[in-house]
């Protein structure tokens, strides 16, 4: 069930300053990160029509992620978490530089494009746990499940925004190859589409670093334990021990590691539902569609009981919309259940993050966010290698369908393995 708020607590949320600029943050560099992997998946399968090196522009991002998340969780709890995020937004507005200058010049590859997203899984190796980390340090504890949810919908928001603004400029291409005196060529129309898309998100992705500079200094207490290999892995000792928090991490990786059809959506955009890169961006806003409107009844009227049930019935519902998904056959249907498909994940999503910050000590925060970025990279970058790599077995409907009944099984089996995920009744700090 959910009850209402009154309306005195949005009115102390909006009060929130330091918070309000985080939100700015995150809404530019979000979008300007969901332009960039409209483009990056596009250009990709227009320079190669393989579903596996799609996939690899995951796993690209997944490995130095994997790597290094441990050791950003410690330097989170260590110094100054809004400089950390500033670095990570930074080094994607490199990298976005980067892909512009190599579009516009004609010299883009696939090599290029991996080896730069290599470089986006570092960065985002410290943007997640610094950014997780930073925002309860900006609310008041009682105002942490509305802020979790208010956040999660302008992340929504700009995945919304961001992917059909990328779509609509990648369409651009052939008008700006024309306008420089590039030819009518499919190759530089191509290009000069990703150059202005990449162009944009470099121009966003400064006003996120600005917004994240005026942000107050939080100092960090210091810690006395030197960064062994004991501090790198608290976190993980951290979630291991609380049977609720890792059931609905564990469930959110697998959810998506299994039913996620992202790095697929150039194949059926193209190939299936016949559309070009203003529809490719328009499918990859859809899920946002749904998580926006679902975020703001969440912020209104926060889940207040059975919240192990909420969870565990949102995911059921993400794996059927896979399932829909993928028997789809023209533009507006795809586009309905992507829709639905993001709504219930946003459930999953404010449940998941208000158990995690909610029970999380404040010196703890960094590293726990680091492992529970580990997950959700893995569930997001390793899910679209598994798509790829499975589409280039079984075809990109086979795959999203294999997925999608994988969720609907991990489902059944976690009511199994965490029942105290399921008996979760509600979201409450958690009390020493």
């Amino acid at each position: 069930m959910t009850t209402a708020l009154p309306a005195s607590a949005a009115l102390q949320l909006r009060d929130q300053h330091d918070y309000l600029r985080l939100l700015a943050a995150r809404i530019t560099g979000g979008a300007a990160n969901q332009m960039l992997m409209v483009a990056l998946g596009w250009q990709m399968y227009d320079l190669t029509g393989s579903a596996w090196d799609l996939g690899l522009v995951g796993l690209a991002q997944f490995l130095p992620a994997l790597l290094l998340t441990l050791p950003a969780g410690h330097l989170v709890d260590q110094h100054d978490r809004r400089l950390l995020l500033c670095l990570s937004l930074a080094l994607q507005l490199l990298t976005a530089g980067c892909l512009g200058l190599a579009s516009g010049g004609g010299w883009i590859g696939a090599p290029l494009i991996l080896l730069l997203s290599v470089v986006l899984g570092c960065a985002r190796a410290l943007q997640m746990p610094a950014q997780q980390a930073l925002m309860p340090a900006l609310v008041p504890a009682a105002l942490l499940p509305r802020a979790v949810a208010a956040a999660s919908s302008t992340m929504q928001a700009a995945i919304i925004a961001g992917p059909a603004l990328g779509g609509a400029l990648y369409a651009l291409g052939p008008w700006t190859a024309r306008r420089l005196g590039q030819g009518d060529s499919a190759g530089a129309a191509a290009h000069w589409g990703a150059a202005v898309v990449y162009g944009v998100s470099l121009s966003m992705l400064a006003a996120a670093v600005f917004a994240v500079l005026t942000i107050r200094h939080r100092p960090v207490a210091p810690r006395r334990a030197s960064p062994g290999f004991a501090q790198l892995t608290a976190g993980i000792r951290f979630i291991r021990q609380r049977p609720v928090v890792l059931g609905a991490i564990s469930l959110d990786l697998f959810a998506v590691l299994l039913g996620g059809a992202t790095a697929l959506l150039p194949i059926f955009a193209r190939d299936i539902l016949g559309t070009g890169p203003a529809g490719l961006g328009l499918l990859r806003s859809a899920p946002a569609l749904g998580a926006v409107g679902v975020g703001l009844w969440l912020a209104r009227r926060p889940i207040a009981g059975r919240a192990g049930l909420w969870l565990l019935g949102a995911v059921a519902v993400f794996g059927l919309s896979m399932i829909a998904f993928a028997l789809s056959r023209s533009f507006v249907p795809a586009f309905v259940v992507l829709a639905v498909s993001g709504a219930a994940d946003m459930v999953s999503v404010v449940i998941r993050q208000s158990l995690v910050q909610l029970e999380t000590p404040d010196e703890m925060r960094g590293r726990v966010g680091a492992v529970n970025s580990v997950f959700i990279g893995a569930s997001n970058q390793l899910g679209e290698f598994e798509s790829g790599a499975t589409a280039a077995l079984l075809g990109p409907v086979g795959s999203v369908l294999l997925g999608g009944f994988g969720v609907l099984a991990v489902v059944a089996l976690w009511f199994k393995l965490f029942p105290a995920l399921a008996q979760r009744d509600a979201l409450h700090p958690h009390v020493s």
